[in-house]
């Protein structure tokens, strides 16, 4: 039972078997994670029972079935690292680093330590399974002696891209999104920054010829999101 349950949050209580073999490899092979019930408009339920009772502990399981609705909100962890010793040059690939390890986010705070001295406060943002290999990570890769860790609650908009037609190419526009309705419309920068070079144009002609172009597809603050509806606009700058 335990090497069936390697990996997972599990919880002592109670005297006698409170899962078997086959309920827990169903549980661990069908479920992607272990985590608290999310936002979610219901669509089925089952309920079962198991022909033992057990004492202030129903022998019944029961399964929810609905689709996810609302704001994503899940555990996450924030570590932290006050350095000031590290080369300054280091730190974009640090940050880097961080993200292509799974981090959600990774960013740096100046701050002024004991003595007068100028730091950083290195925090990275992460899920929980991936918190202890990015504590070791941001160890490898810094020089500090000590790494904080505190639980979040992070709540995100559900998102999804869609792609308008800016000079002849494609631009994504990522699109946050909560029941039902667009909350938020942004280009992707990274790729109009590479559009503008080869076109010899601003970065910024290009954004503002995206953001025209994601209206034009009805990506707009306040609109139903209809993925089916949204096809590609075209707008020249």
């Amino acid at each position: 039972m335990a090497e069936l349950a390697a990996g997972w949050q599990v919880v002592a209580g109670g005297q006698g078997e409170l899962a078997t073999p086959t309920g827990m490899a169903l549980v661990t092979t069908l479920a992607r994670e272990c985590s608290p019930l999310p936002p979610m408009r219901l669509e089925s339920t089952g309920v079962g029972a198991g022909g033992r009772d057990t004492p202030q502990r129903p022998n019944v399981v029961r399964v929810l079935v609905g689709t996810p609705c609302g704001e994503v909100a899940g555990d996450a962890v924030v570590l932290e690292a006050n350095v000031d010793d590290l080369d300054p040059r280091l730190w974009p690939g640090v940050l880097a680093a961080l993200l292509e390890a799974g981090a959600s986010d990774a960013w740096l705070v100046p701050i002024l330590m004991k003595k007068g001295r100028p730091a950083h406060t290195l925090c990275v943002l992460t899920p929980v399974p991936r918190a202890a290999a990015l504590r070791d990570a941001v160890f490898r890769l810094t020089t500090t002696l000590g790494v904080r860790e505190r639980a979040v609650r992070k709540s995100a908009l559900e998102r999804c891209w869609v792609h308008v037609e800016v000079l002849g190419e494609q631009l994504p526009i990522k699109v946050g999104h909560r029941d039902g309705m667009i909350v938020q419309a942004t280009p992707e920068f990274d790729p109009a920054a590479r559009l503008a070079a080869r076109g010899d144009l601003p970065v910024r002609t290009v954004l503002d010829a995206a953001v025209a172009a994601a209206r034009t597809a009805g990506l707009v603050p306040g609109r139903p999101m209809d993925r089916r509806t949204h096809a590609s606009a075209t707008h020249r700058p």
